[in-house]
Formats: structure tokens, sequence, C-alpha cells
């Protein structure tokens, strides 16, 4: 059971359409960085990470040449031993940021290794509570007119989506209520939708939006300041009567303990690829339990089906824009609403990487 050989790889992928939100504005492409562990019996385990352009080289370089040699024959099923080893290693360098960007790819990895050594889908291996989960169509759609924003909505419906969310964020409230109005209407009363601002604003001016998005029924505001304000986080969900879900931009366990004993949020919403991996995402789903708080997801939803599949406080899954459905071979699918966790061993992703292959670039 000793690790025998770790392949990274560092790659650009163009989205089809520029997309935007209001604190990282255009986005044109997305890096993408990809860890393979192969075990002593011929197992090859696949994690990985993502950046929107700024810091790729940096992630793929410390696992290269930092975490690559400490994973040399190691027993890859002491998952918490090589967590804390590299946690560690790097830790006067690291803790969140890039280093926890490499080392939540390389966690991704041991995990779907252990899966396919004990021939066990992550969701059962993890806890097993239910393989199907509510899912929502995250937009990235801040700059979209209110036709483009329809349409896209519609297409979402007839993909099997029964939750939508939309960006918030424009110069002028007035413009950000206009939209939301605009969405209620065409989706109706009891249609479930969020809203995410991406940080945008000061404590007091996320206050005065989401009292003027009270009459919208939300399920939630997402990231309505900066994430490191726990007690404005307390604020905004206190004042502004609107539930808030954060913790995408939380990068260690630490920092989500903080958040939840400020009760700074409604829904908590780690990431896989950047909290440090399933080992420190699954603490953060029993954390919030512990408060009967329910668990969200950001990004990398083929791996967040199983996770969330795997935990009794699951809620929604976000199926992002960021998506590499191109590259899988079986990639998630929705039906009225839900995505299921498939039953492969592991996370059972397989990409194709001869068509990665055109976007590589190291």
């Amino acid at each position: 059971m000793t690790i025998k050989n770790v392949e990274v790889g560092h790659y650009s992928i163009p989205l089809p359409v520029v997309l935007s939100d209001s604190m990282h504005g255009d986005m044109a492409s997305f890096e993408l960085m990809t860890a393979r562990i192969l075990d002593d019996e011929g197992r090859e385990g696949l994690g990985y990470t993502y950046t929107l352009g700024a810091g790729a080289r940096a992630i793929h370089s410390v696992m290269q040449s930092d975490m690559a040699p400490f994973l040399m024959d190691r027993d890859e099923t002491r998952i918490e031993e090589i967590w804390h080893g590299l946690w560690w290693k790097l830790h006067y360098a690291g803790r969140g940021g890039l280093v926890i960007h490499a080392l939540s790819a390389i966690d991704i990895a041991l995990w779907d290794l252990l899966g396919k050594r004990t021939s066990l889908p992550l969701w059962r291996l993890l806890g097993g509570a239910d393989p199907k989960v509510k899912a929502y169509a995250g937009g990235i759609d801040l700059m979209f007119s209110l036709d483009d924003l329809l349409a896209q909505t519609d297409q979402n419906l007839s993909k099997g989506f029964r939750a939508i969310k939309m960006k918030v964020g424009r110069d002028n409230l007035h413009e950000d209520v206009e939209r939301i109005k605009t969405m209620r209407n065409h989706l109706g009363i009891d249609f479930p939708l969020m809203a995410d601002a991406n940080m945008r604003w000061t404590v007091d001016d996320a206050i005065r939006a989401a009292r003027a998005f009270r009459e919208f029924d939300l399920v939630w505001l997402e990231e309505p300041t900066i994430p490191e304000d726990f007690q404005g986080h307390r604020r905004i969900l206190s004042e502004g009567e609107v539930p808030i879900s954060a913790g995408e931009n939380l990068h260690t366990l630490f920092d989500f303990q903080h958040m939840l004993e400020a009760n700074g949020v409604s829904y908590i919403e780690p990431d896989v690829s950047n909290c440090g991996g399933i080992t420190v995402w699954m603490k953060v789903a029993k954390l919030a339990e512990a408060r009967n708080l329910p668990v969200t997801s950001h990004g990398v939803h083929d791996i967040h089906v199983h996770l969330l599949g795997a935990i009794p406080n699951a809620s929604y899954l976000e199926v992002h824009g960021f998506g590499l459905e191109r590259f899988i071979e079986e990639p998630l699918r929705i039906q009225d609403g839900y995505a299921t966790a498939n039953e492969r061993s592991g996370h059972g992703i397989s990409f194709d990487w001869k068509a990665l292959e055109e976007y590589r670039i190291s």
C-alpha cells in the first residue's frame, strides 16, 4: 500500500463565453491543476484544483517540487498522517492560499485512491447518507442583459435544474433589485432562487442590499462581504434578515470554525478544491452538523456530489459555471432538480487526457 509515482499537470481551459462577477471581472478561462497518484498495485487516484488564472504556476510548482517527493513510498491509506505531514512541512510559507490549493488536490487524489482500493464510491466510503442531492445552476452572469439572463435561466430549466443562482453586485443597487425582481417574476414565487455578491460590499452596504432583497424570498444571499469579516457576516445575517451563505474563500478549518462561532452564516459553503481537500471538508460538515446547520458547496460539482451525499446535513449542490464536462468520460447529470453520486469506486471521475492535452501548460 505504498505510493510509487506522482504526476502533476497544469492546464489553461477556455470558457465557451466570457463570464463576469462583481470582484473578479471578466473571466475568459480558468486554470486546472491535476494530481495523479499511483500506488504499487497499479491503482491511480486523481485530484485537482483550479484558479482564475493567477497563482496556477506556483500551485503546480508546490505540488511538483515539495509535495510529490514527500509522498513517495508512503502508505497511501494513512491520509491524516500525510495531510498533517504536508501541512507542517509547508506551514511557515503556507496554510491558506496557494499551498492549501495544492494540498487539496493531493488529498482528493488520496481519497480517490482509497475508494478504488476498497471498491467503494466516495459517498459510501465517507458515510453514505443519501446519494441523491438537490442541485442548483450557478450562473456567472452579472453583466448579462436581462434577456440573456432569462435565456440562460430557461436553458438551465430545460437541463433539469429546479433551483437557480444569479449574480448581484452591480454599481447601483437598484439594478440588482430590478434583476432579482425580473428573475422572481419569471420563475414564480415558490421557485428556489439564490443571489451571489462575490464579496462586493461593505457590511453596511450588504445590510442595505439584504433589506432590499427581502421581498423576493431568496434561499440565501451569498458572500455579501469579505470572507475574513466574521462579525460582519453576523451583523448582515442579523440586521439584513436574509439567510447568508459563505465559505468558498475560507481556506483552513480554523477559518470555518471562526465563522461558525460568530454565527455568521445560515449555510456554510466549503470548496473541496481550496479548503484542504476531502479531509478538511468533512470536518467542516461535522462542525456545521453540531450547530444544526446545512452545508452547501462551491464549484467542483463532480466531487462535491459525493461529499454532500455522505453527510446528513446536506443542502444544495452548486453546479458551477467552470465545468469540466467536455473532459470527463461520464459527467454529472441533473434530473428533476437532483444530482446523484455515481457508484463507481472513488469519485468515479475519469478525464479524457488526450482532449486535455491541447490545453496543457506544463
